[in-house]
């Protein structure tokens, strides 16, 4: 049976070269440490082909002095606005409110524990252009040291990441989005993800744009990367369950071909990169674990400390 989709808005019938205007929304909680650092790369983007129309920052139960920050570049740029909310509730409640909030019909989903580089919004706006895309997501590139085990994981993650996208777009970190859908489930522990459905389930494509680069701090500690490897593998299993979908990187077999293809099974990187899967493997099994015998909920997770702090690219 066919897909029915949804219409294009008004916006999408441009004039070739036409400025594409997308709002920004940044999801935080207790991120003084990055947050100015932020807004300051966002403030500091390439524009020659979109306008950033305005930055909404929802700060979702925020105890330190992140909104302090926020009211401070506010002060200095109309564009920048602050959601508040008293009680923490989860990034995917985030999510929703910055949409109802939002104006334009090019939505851009960051979390406020990252950098951009200086293009990164217009290389993930100008896909737009093309009424057939209806959603994009950049290239995530840790700051950990590659050189310590730890390190060496985030890296070796988010490039098995990039090298899945590349064949079949898997977004995350930070995505665009045409506002197709008018919120997510609230239940969300991976955000991003369930946005994809959402978008492809209208007949939209989804692009993935390696040149739009975002850096994050992937986990210092087994701990934290346990903690946020279960919660991101229940996520996914729910989603598949709720909305019967599953994410590029959930297919095993796709894994196991770029992993092949990849510099990471020879020489001195084996063993580390034998410790990584193995760890991957046990955080899977507690994620399995949460969605099927706990049915715990990770819509509002524990942060992993490690992964927090000022990010110098």
């Amino acid at each position: 049976m066919a897909t029915e989709r949804a219409l294009p808005s008004a916006s999408d019938d441009r004039a070739p070269g036409e400025i594409l205007a997308c709002s920004i929304g940044v999801m935080a909680y207790n991120e003084e440490a990055n947050i100015g650092r932020l807004l300051q790369t966002i403030l500091d983007q390439r524009t020659d082909t979109c306008e950033i129309a305005e930055v909404i920052v929802v700060s979702s139960g925020c105890t330190d002095g992140t909104e302090r920050i926020v009211l401070e570049f506010a002060a200095r740029d109309p564009r920048i606005k602050l959601l508040s909310e008293v009680r923490r509730s989860g990034k995917a409640s985030g999510v929703n409110l910055f949409m109802r909030h939002a104006r334009s019909d090019i939505l851009v989903s960051v979390g406020a524990d990252t950098l951009l580089a200086p293009d990164t919004i217009q290389r993930l706006v100008e896909p737009f252009a093309d009424p057939e895309v209806g959603m994009t997501g950049g290239r995530p590139i840790p700051v950990n040291d590659s050189k310590t085990f730890m390190g060496f994981a985030a890296h070796f993650l988010w490039d098995l990441h990039h090298r899945v996208a590349m064949r079949n777009p898997k977004l995350g970190e930070i995505t665009a989005f045409r506002r197709v859908f008018h919120r997510i489930p609230c239940y969300s522990a991976v955000d991003e993800a369930n946005m994809q459905p959402l978008v492809r389930g209208q007949g939209y494509a989804l692009r993935y744009v390696p040149d739009a680069i975002v850096h994050n701090r992937g986990p210092e500690t087994i701990a934290d990367f346990l903690k946020q490897r279960r919660r991101i593998y229940a996520g996914h299993l729910r989603m598949a369950r709720e909305q019967g979908y599953s994410v590029a990187t959930m297919d095993a077999a796709a894994i196991l071909k770029v992993l092949l293809g990849s510099p990471y099974l020879y020489g001195r990187r084996l063993g580390w990169t034998l410790g990584v899967i193995g760890l991957e493997i046990h955080g899977r099994l507690l994620g399995w674990m949460d969605h099927r015998l706990k049915r715990r909920d990770h819509a509002v997770w524990e942060v992993a400390r490690t992964t927090k702090g000022a990010i110098a690219e």
